[in-house]
């Protein structure tokens, strides 16, 4: 039965994973019950362990809504610029890997545009989305990467 239940972990560690590069789906929160359904199984955590992972998880689910709006604001963009670099990722998903780092990029500057800024003016703004978007995926990223390691480190133990 244990197997059967770290499998499930397993899929949704991986979902997590896959989540922290798409804004469509909630990578943390999976990668957290990946973590949940391990403790469950094999109890290889301290409650402070999960709790501090909790706090972590709802830090960078704020940070991931704050941060590209602040890099656009910062550098004089609109709400065109912060959907924009959205709507780019979702495309650039289709042309890995420079997709993901290009699609946001284009996305915002021709979302600039199309909110009526010029040239100038939507590409740095672009470029603030831009940075603000890849540090908060980059935080994500580095979140879900080590709740998989200490998933499998631990779930690997049980073997």
């Amino acid at each position: 039965m244990e197997i059967i239940w770290i499998t499930f972990g397993t899929l949704f560690i991986f979902i997590g994973l896959i989540g922290s590069f798409l804004p469509v789906i909630p990578g943390l929160p999976f990668s957290y019950l990946g973590l949940i359904i391990l403790q469950l199984t094999l109890a290889p955590f301290s409650a402070t362990f999960m709790l501090v992972w909790l706090a972590i998880i709802i830090l960078l689910m704020v940070l991931d809504n704050v941060l590209p709006t602040w890099g656009t604001k910062k550098l004089g963009g609109t709400p065109y610029g912060i959907w924009g670099s959205i709507l780019g990722l979702l495309v650039g998903i289709f042309f890995p890997p420079i997709g993901f780092v290009l699609g946001p990029l284009i996305g915002a500057f021709v979302g600039e545009i199309i909110g009526g800024n010029n040239t100038d003016k939507a590409l740095k703004s672009a470029l603030g989305s831009f940075a603000g978007f890849m540090a908060a995926t980059g935080m994500k990223v580095m979140a879900a990467s080590v709740m998989a390691y200490y998933f499998f480190i631990n779930a690997l133990s049980a073997f």
